[in-house]
């Protein structure tokens, strides 16, 4: 399986971890050798529920046994989609009402600049450097790291980039200005969080002028940073909210949401002016919807803060230089890439899944289920503290 792997299956990089895959369950993750690891990333921010969680699969089960897919998006009536929809527009604010489905983050990227050009008649989009939004050509075209999108030029034109946190560069913000695209929190970058009144400011601006906001929600959203989506914890509303990857309970979604006014838009002049064939899946929508149900009627946004206390605790060790991020959106620093590097793969080793950050190379994600016990934590964490001793002896690193 592993020559097959590497012989049939095209790779991201030259050094996949390559761990053979048996079956997961809840926080853990089990290879093909029987061996058990604590998943201490979730698919990247995806598996909210951590994996296979029981109503996720039960949802599934019986959607699979009523109908798959069954028309492009949008022209038939299929009650997950529509429940899916109707209970997003229940926990967002107003005038965030209406969603258009897509089959992932980076499509609803896409899609939300689509519709800010369509709705203000602008073609200029701002962007935050060292910002992610996903790796198709126009989710790449604001990707604020050059040396990512350097060999796919020429992207889609008109892009400019601001620094994230910095209010004096919101003055780029003009009447020529379709919308500023950012992340609530920053994820390639390392896990940077706004800074107090960053984002009411740039929403400010986007009023003066005209401009929309659209915030990625990609990888806060559904309950990682203590509230459905991050902008709640900052006492704003974007004009366009995009989501995905903790959004399905570890299936393929995204969506973006923004008033019916704009959303409707998309109806004509031209009519079909984003569509798509798999977007609105219903079994992926049951997924989502049963995802969604869970997060919101049960603890696990209010104990996403208290885990993150309990990390925040844990954590303490020389080679730890900073713990960023919010809730169980978090991420933390060692002295170099090559310290980071050989934690990851020692964690692993011990039966720990740590991951990296695209853009710091320095910084070790840990977003793990929301749903992970705080023994768990504790064993996760152990083992980090573990490796980073056995990295400081051999090293002699202070």
């Amino acid at each position: 399986m592993k020559q097959d792997f590497f012989t049939y299956q095209a790779q991201t990089t030259t050094h996949p971890l390559a761990l053979e895959v048996s079956s997961a369950e809840g926080s853990y993750i089990y290879s093909k050798d029987g061996k058990k690891y604590l998943d201490f990333v979730a698919g990247v921010s995806a598996c909210s529920l951590g994996h296979r969680h029981p109503k996720v699969v039960q949802a599934v089960k019986n959607q699979l046994d009523k109908y798959l897919h069954v028309m492009v998006y949008g022209e038939y009536i299929q009650q997950p989609a529509v429940e899916l929809a109707k209970l997003l527009a229940a926990q967002l604010p107003d005038p965030l009402e209406k969603t258009y489905l897509t089959n992932s983050g980076t499509e609803a990227i896409e899609g939300s600049l689509k519709l800010a050009r369509r709705v203000t008649g602008r073609s200029e989009i701002i962007a935050a450097k060292h910002a992610y939004h996903g790796n198709t050509m126009g989710s790449m075209s604001v990707m604020g790291y050059e040396e990512r999108k350097q060999a796919f030029r020429p992207l889609i034109p008109d892009v400019r980039f601001v620094n994230f946190n910095q209010t004096k560069c919101l003055e780029q913000i003009t009447e020529n200005t379709a919308a500023i695209i950012l992340e609530t929190i920053q994820g390639g970058a390392g896990f940077i969080v706004p800074r107090e009144g960053y984002l009411k400011k740039v929403r400010d601006r986007c009023d003066q002028v005209g401009a929309l906001l659209i915030l990625d929600e990609i990888q806060p959203g559904f309950g990682r940073t203590g509230t459905l989506f991050g902008f709640q914890n900052y006492n704003i509303i974007p004009d366009v909210v995009v989501m995905g990857k903790g959004m399905g309970g570890g299936l393929p979604i995204g969506a973006f949401t923004a008033s019916s006014k704009m959303m409707n838009l998309f109806q004509d002049h031209p009519k079909l002016g984003h569509i798509t064939t798999f977007g609105g899946n219903p079994v992926i929508a049951a997924a989502a919807l049963a995802t969604l149900q869970e997060i919101t009627e049960s603890d696990v946004m209010a104990e996403a803060l208290e885990k993150e206390k309990l990390i925040r605790s844990l954590l303490v060790h020389p080679l730890i230089k900073e713990v960023r991020g919010l809730g169980l959106m978090l991420a933390f620093l060692t002295p170099s890439a090559e310290i980071t590097n050989k934690t990851v793969l020692k964690s692993q080793e011990k039966g720990l899944i740590l991951f990296w950050l695209l853009f710091e190379p320095k910084a070790i994600r840990i977003t793990p289920p929301l749903t992970i016990s705080k023994e768990e934590i504790s064993e996760g964490c152990k083992i980090i503290l573990d490796v980073l001793d056995q990295i400081q002896k051999e090293t002699g690193t202070l």
